[in-house]
């Protein structure tokens, strides 16, 4: 049954996903809801113009109604009480995703609507960020969901940091559903790089007896495959900030519900990298007072600058990742 409940989640996000793209995609550019690109970016990019974003939408349907059609599947399963903590911790999960995409969907609402380019205010996205964080934690703790235990990969140290833990985790959290908002940055890299994270805490998750967070998993990623349809390269629409911080909330909850945040280390490779690169490039600009370590940032556009393709760099960062999703896979 746990085998069916999966493919069916999968298919059931995928299959929504999809679809949902005939009616979404017509209805934001009525609406016209196109993508403002920005002057400071590759200067190949302004073709991208008037191109419906906010397209993050889609996969909320896809992947919170797949994953719900699995736990349906599963509920027998899940009578005992181990059970219903773990259907209660991915219920926090959920509204954890759709807490930051609703940040994220605000902030693009004002981009298309109000026509600010900035979108929400800097202040008032930490001030949410933070709310929704705390929301989290806390409801993760409440439900005893929470160890401050963490443990070194590939061995079988560890240490208590005790109440360490959670200033260390609350910032992590923040750090990494920005990361995933900074991958979001050309055609399909996103959503490709999710997929396989997805994939992984979907195999992990399992491992560890951890089915519905699993479940969660198989809907993220199969709601990933299906926004690349419309996604790839040529994208026929943007995820958005409403579909990057959705990702963003549901990757650092996969990681946190199955009591391994270390394990973001190696499934959020790229997501690092990203957002290092951007902190890199503005400490040394500010250090040096003008100069640059890359010739853009995040790194992708370092890339795209330096005469890739946007396939190529979907291709090359995809593959990466999923050579540390086997990593994390064995050092767990």
């Amino acid at each position: 049954m746990i085998r069916i409940s999966f493919l069916i989640t999968g298919i059931l996000a995928f299959s929504i996903t999809v679809l949902s793209g005939f009616v979404l995609i017509p209805w934001l550019k009525k609406l016209k809801f196109g993508q403002t690109i920005k002057e400071i970016g590759p200067t190949w990019h302004h073709a991208k113009q008037g191109t419906p974003t906010m397209g993050g939408l889609m996969f909320y349907l896809g992947s919170i109604l797949g994953a719900c059609g699995g736990f349906y599947l599963l509920l027998s399963e899940l009578k005992t009480l181990d059970g219903q903590i773990q259907i209660i911790s991915i219920s926090i999960s959920m509204l954890t995703a759709l807490g930051f995409g609703l940040i994220g969907f605000v902030d693009d609402y004002i981009k298309v609507v109000k026509k600010r380019n900035l979108g929400l205010k800097a202040r008032y996205k930490i001030v949410g960020q933070v709310f929704i964080t705390a929301a989290f934690l806390y409801g993760q703790y409440y439900i005893g969901h929470i160890s401050t235990f963490v443990q070194i990969p590939f061995t079988n140290i560890g240490f208590d940091l005790g109440l360490l833990y959670y200033p260390i985790v609350f910032l992590g959290i923040i750090f990494m559903v920005n990361a995933v908002n900074l991958t979001d940055g050309i055609d399909g890299l996103c959503s490709s790089v999710t997929f396989i994270v997805a994939l992984g805490f979907m195999i992990i998750s399992a491992a560890y007896g951890y089915y519905t967070n699993a479940l969660f998993a198989v809907g993220i990623a199969g709601a990933c495959a299906g926004f690349l349809a419309w996604n790839f390269y040529p994208a026929k629409v943007f995820m958005g900030d409403t579909g990057s911080m959705f990702l963003g909330g549901a990757v650092v909850s996969m990681a946190w519900a199955i009591n391994r945040p270390e394990i973001i280390v190696f499934l959020g490779i790229i997501y690092i990298c990203e957002a290092m690169s951007v902190v890199i490039q503005v400490s040394y600009f500010k250090i040096t007072h003008g100069k640059r370590i890359f010739k853009m940032s995040p790194i992708h556009h370092h890339f795209e600058m330096s005469g890739w393709s946007e396939v190529k760099i979907v291709s090359v960062f995809t593959a990466i990742q999923a050579i540390f999703a086997v990593i994390a896979y064995l050092g767990y």
